[in-house]
């Protein structure tokens, strides 16, 4: 479904990704792992638009969709839930997931925007409760809801998740990972995740990418970068040496 080849990005004749290649097959959730400022939001932004890179092919099913603008990619069927979530605070619950649909919202179309918006309602109820709340009145994980829902209303094929566990207490993080799985299974995405947490992510993934310095240094099953010696020391948190009793 996505075939990213050779890419680079720099950032005032730096570089942020280098020669990065990674695909990722329809149905699948692939996990994205890296430190800060090893370039995976600058990844998300180069396929989704909203920056240029100087070099390289991003390919959405065999299309070429390198130099497209963010909508157009939109209506392609690849939608993003941003970093930090970026709601509208000031509008109400159901304004926000509006502004989603706008890549088809017409007048004729009404009733299929009604539809999504029931979709979404069934599976996070709470987004339902507060309709008419404004969306700043709630709460971290609340919001990083309603982002998501945000970004399926565009009825995505691809969905892009940068950081949705970010800020978020241990319970809400593992609720937003259950919900990602319900929600690629309910809508038939594919899940392109980027995610500081990466047990929790790689656990729900098919594979998974580690991103060093703007360079994938590694790639394999989710099984497998979990096993991994050097992984576990440099981004699972735990170095599986210091768990053998002696």
């Amino acid at each position: 479904m996505l075939v990213i080849r050779n890419l680079d990005v720099y950032y005032d004749k730096l570089y942020t990704l280098k020669k990065v290649s990674l695909h990722v097959k329809q149905g699948e959730i692939v996990t994205l792992i890296g430190s800060n400022g090893a370039g995976k939001t600058t990844l998300l932004n180069a396929i989704s638009g909203l920056i240029r890179p100087a070099g390289g092919s991003i390919l959405f099913n065999d299309e070429e969709i390198l130099g497209k603008t963010p909508e157009s990619i939109v209506k392609m069927g690849i939608s993003q839930v941003p970093e930090g979530r970026l709601i509208f605070k000031t509008l109400t619950v159901e304004e926000n997931l509006l502004l989603g649909a706008y890549s088809y919202y017409s007048i004729k179309r009404k009733r299929e925007v009604k539809e999504e918006m029931e979709k979404i309602y069934k599976l996070l109820p709470v987004l339902k409760h507060r309709k008419k709340q404004l969306a700043g009145t709630l709460s971290g994980g609340e919001q990083q809801m309603l982002a998501i829902g945000r970004a399926l209303m565009a009825k995505p094929k691809l969905l892009l998740l940068d950081e949705p566990s970010m800020g978020l207490a241990p319970t809400v993080i593992h609720e937003i990972f259950k919900y990602i799985v319900e929600l690629k299974n309910l809508f038939r995405l594919t899940v392109l995740l980027v995610e500081q947490n990466a047990r929790s992510a790689l656990k729900i993934s098919n594979r998974g990418y580690v991103i060093e310095t703007g360079r994938i240094i590694n790639e394999g099953s989710a099984e497998d970068l979990l096993l991994n010696r050097d992984i576990q020391r440099a981004y699972l948190g735990r170095d599986l040496d210091s768990e053998v009793k002696i």
